[in-house]
């Protein structure tokens, strides 16, 4: 067993560093996300678009399997940041909803 650890060890290395990196695209994903909630909330956009779900999914999909990857794999992640991130923007939203009705409650 040992032997085998010590061949796999640099693959696991590069696979490491690449999780790294995917986190790292993730953290600025969101960070878009909530610069998105913004101004979404700013012109009374709803957080959940469904044509704008639907074009982001498929077309991470179809690169993906023009590259050689499993569209249905990407479909289901992409689903899944989708689902945060809109889960995320209507949260960020109520708190927006909420903090403005206080303001207004103050004045």
């Amino acid at each position: 067993m040992g032997k085998e650890i010590e061949i796999l060890k640099p693959y696991r290395k590069r696979i490491d560093d690449l999780d790294k990196k995917i986190v790292d695209l993730l953290v600025e994903r969101v960070g878009i996300i909530r610069e998105v909630a913004h101004v979404k909330f700013a012109h009374d956009i709803p957080a959940a678009l469904p044509y704008r779900i639907d074009e982001v999914r498929e077309n991470a999909a179809q690169d993906a399997h023009s590259k050689g990857i499993d569209a249905e794999l990407v479909r289901s992640l992409y689903a899944t940041m989708i689902e945060y991130s809109c889960k995320l923007e209507d949260e960020m939203m109520d708190d927006m909803r909420q903090a403005e009705k206080t303001k207004m409650k103050a004045k």
